[in-house]
């Protein structure tokens, strides 16, 4: 025979099982008819896309060391950041493509933002000139080739590469995955302000 007590007891609990369910189907119907109410007061829209326009990338090239410019049409977002994210993955794309001339994985994801901000050393002379700040991701740098040239080549084309399509853009700092980090696989230097002016190739800092 149940005692007493056990049966005070299960009908305490049936009572808040019921309480509970009842609570948990409200709340359920709640949700439901506000995501309906979503549904009926915002607009269906179609994304926005970033019109196409000309880009210059300047790309590495392993065969002789060289950075090349060259032209590519791609949409390109109004916002200055977005706009070198956009260029530098697009980069990093050709150099992850299999007839790379500077193989490098991992492509325009390996990009996570690009900000831009006034350039701590901005003279009289361009008042407007800007420092971006590159943050890669982690494994960009850990799957890129090791060595000093094929390196540096991968940094100076991405200060090379903003410079050419944000001509203000004077500086360039590295991040890897929001921190500082000592080089990009072993050698290239992420610690130091890299000038874009002295990245371009030769040809484009002639008079």
């Amino acid at each position: 025979m149940i005692p007493r007590y056990q049966k005070i007891l299960l009908v305490a609990l049936l009572i808040v099982s019921l309480g509970m369910g009842i609570e948990l189907w409200q709340l359920r119907d709640r949700a439901h008819k506000r995501l309906l109410a979503g549904e009926t007061t915002s607009p269906t829209r179609a994304p926005e896309v970033a019109p196409a326009e000309q880009a210059t990338l300047i790309a590495a090239n392993d065969l002789d060391n060289s950075l090349l410019p060259q032209m590519h049409s791609l949409p390109l977002p109004a916002d200055p950041g977005a706009r070198a994210r956009a260029v530098l993955g697009r980069l990093l794309d050709l150099y992850a493509a299999p007839d790379s001339t500077h193989p490098v994985p991992g492509g325009a994801a390996s990009v996570a933002q690009v900000f831009l901000m006034p350039a701590p050393g901005a003279r009289a002379s361009n008042p407007r000139a800007q420092l971006a700040v590159v943050n890669l991701t982690g494994s960009f740098a850990a799957s890129h080739p090791s060595g000093l040239e094929t390196e540096s080549l991968t940094v100076l084309s991405i200060c090379a590469t903003i410079r050419a399509n944000l001509p203000n853009v004077t500086e360039v700092r590295f991040l890897v995955d929001g921190q500082p980090r000592p080089t990009l696989a072993g050698h290239a230097d992420l610690t130091r302000t890299y000038l874009t002016a002295e990245a371009l190739p030769s040809e484009e800092n002639k008079p």
